[in-house]
């Protein structure tokens, strides 16, 4: 990618802790983006909200040493930084348990946060970060907000915070969406989307909700992408799993980046998929590996 200042990609949610039995590490979904597409060369962003406490200081400490500026995150008086228990006794399948009334659940619409959303040139957010009204409102304002931006709903269902309003109303704000075969075959149940097949439930979200693609994971098999009339399978490189937290994030920030690159589709995929498994051969949703993915984009951009 050139140019001589980097593409702002925003993540837009939860910030927290996962916690595990013996540690705990920086998470969500949005800042974990953040710091990978910083990793890739672009202009990372997080656009959330901790509490006025200790585990909001070190969260942000986090944040800087990772090269992403804390100054963006919002601090709450009233509510604490998020926490999420993980279980992990599965590598390959970490389980959440996402703890009530975070921070995050009280993200505001402020200025600086509009100039930040006209600005960008990616907006990325999930599911959860919707779960209480005031934080669905902000995070609907933001990408209205965004212009001609990549609007990517990564999908990550947790617990029971979604229903079919809040998807609905995900899809409708979006451009890009990315989910695993398992959250694509839940939601086609949940829309009443019949037939429920990967396939027709994918083209049918395109269809209605003027998708311009469509990345559905499947693991250690890579991804399928569908554009339009478009269907693209991509195989990925197997890896040796130390921890899966943090892989789909990594994976969501390589696919912005091949996007904002004018990455070939399948190219894009690919490359996804890549740094997606480079993630998920290290331990920890975050690892440093701004070296690794500068070899990669010279292997794929040359």
């Amino acid at each position: 990618m050139t140019g001589d200042q980097p593409k702002m990609v925003v993540g837009l949610g939860e910030i927290l802790w996962d916690c595990f039995s013996d540690s705990r590490r920086p998470g969500g979904a949005p800042a974990n983006l953040a710091v990978h597409a910083t990793q890739l060369g672009l202009q990372g962003v997080v656009l959330s909200r901790v509490g006025a406490d200790s585990e909001g200081d070190d969260l942000l400490a986090k944040l800087t040493a990772h090269g992403v500026a804390g100054e963006t995150v919002q601090r709450d008086p009233d509510h604490p930084t998020g926490m999420v228990t993980v279980d992990d006794t599965r590598p390959d399948d970490p389980r959440y348990h996402i703890h009530e009334d975070a921070a995050w659940d009280w993200m505001q619409w402020t200025p600086q946060w509009e100039s930040i959303a006209t600005s960008a040139s990616a907006i990325c957010f999930g599911t959860l970060a919707q779960r209480k009204s005031r934080s669905r409102e902000t995070i609907h304002q933001c990408l209205k907000s965004a212009g001609d931006a990549l609007r990517v709903y990564d999908v990550n269902l947790r617990q029971s915070y979604y229903t079919p309003a809040r998807v609905r109303g995900s899809f409708q704000l979006a451009n890009v969406v990315k989910l695993n075969h398992d959250e694509a075959t839940i939601l086609a149940a949940l829309l009443e989307m019949a037939p429920t097949d990967e396939s027709s439930f994918v083209t049918r979200v395109i269809q209605e909700f003027e998708i311009d693609v469509v990345c559905v994971t499947q693991g250690k098999e890579g991804c399928h992408l569908y554009a339009d009339s478009r269907f693209e399978k991509v195989s990925a490189t197997p890896v040796s799993v130390a921890d899966a937290v943090g892989a789909g994030d990594a994976f969501t920030a390589a696919f912005v980046y091949g996007r904002l690159a004018e990455m070939d589709l399948a190219l894009c995929g690919n490359f996804a998929n890549r740094v997606g498994g480079l993630v998920a051969s290290h331990r920890g949703a975050m690892p440093k590996l701004r070296e690794e993915y500068a070899a990669l984009i010279q292997e794929f951009q040359g």
